[in-house]
């Protein structure tokens, strides 16, 4: 297993701050690198998760620990970024809830509970899951993704060791080997980074297949604080030229950038 091999360095309690910091910065830039080599694998993922999306289908993540702790950050971002449902990506941790917080003991190690635990949201032929698990063995993760394709689910995964179990059992497996970690075996660090790029990458560039950004702006980010209503109107003052009260007045009507553009368009024609 290549991410609990040994660091690359030693005597970590004998640096001094900067020496610590330093090593973990040139540690970490391996990471885009190792991500680059995987691009097809992403690129194979994402065209199969925007064709099940495109007929209504959902995105599942689950995992457990860091790795569930990502999947559910990503998911959460969804919706006030590009405006779509709650339920339409969702993250599932190994442990429930709880876990978010707080480590859930043998969690992981149970095979059928990742199945009953996306039964809660009656997941079908539709929707896709992806599996992540630095080392890729998970046995939650596993066994939710074996009967995911034994249903007829599409399924994919991200891992950091090759040629692993979930790799093996996924149909679009991506393997981002990053090598030893800073600390032995502390996988929230260059795994855990690999894998929050990843996850970016995947749900971003569906987002903008489905049609949820325009040029590169979020047009259908929700307007849920001031900072983002001012992000907003300043998008619309950009696109059909008009004040700042008159963006305003258009947002609080319509409520998104892309429904106030429409609005003053359709009103304006």
């Amino acid at each position: 297993m290549i991410t609990e091999s040994s660091s690359n360095y030693n005597d970590l309690e004998k640096m001094d701050v900067e020496e610590i910091l330093q090593s973990m910065n040139k540690e970490d830039q391996s990471v885009p690198q190792a991500i680059n080599k995987s691009i097809p694998q992403i690129e194979e993922l994402v065209y199969g998760i925007v064709e099940r999306m495109k007929k209504g289908g959902r995105l599942f993540y689950i995992g457990a620990g860091t790795s569930g702790r990502l999947g559910i950050v990503d998911a959460s971002e969804c919706p006030p970024t590009f405006g779509v449902p709650f339920d339409l990506v969702i993250g599932i941790i190994a442990g429930g809830d709880g876990a978010i917080r707080k480590a859930v003991e043998h969690a992981e190690d149970n095979e059928t509970q990742a199945w009953v635990d996306l039964q809660k949201y009656d997941i079908n032929e539709n929707d896709c899951l992806i599996g992540i698990a630095a080392s890729g063995r998970t046995p939650y993760v596993i066994g939710g993704m074996q009967k995911a394709n034994e249903n007829g689910i599409l399924t994919g995964c991200i891992v950091c060791n090759p040629n692993s179990k979930m790799a093996e059992v996924a149909q679009y497996p991506i393997e981002i080997i990053v090598g030893p970690e800073f600390v032995t075996g502390s996988t929230r660090m260059k795994a855990g980074t690999a894998q929050k790029l990843c996850l970016n990458m995947i749900s971003t560039s569906v987002m903008i297949q489905l049609g949820k950004v325009k040029g590169n702006k979020m047009v259908d980010m929700q307007l849920t604080n001031h900072k983002l209503e001012k992000r907003a109107q300043r998008m619309v003052m950009e696109e059909i030229d008009v004040d700042e009260e008159t963006a305003k007045t258009l947002l609080e009507k319509n409520g998104s950038v892309r429904r106030a553009v429409e609005a003053f368009r359709q009103n304006n024609n």
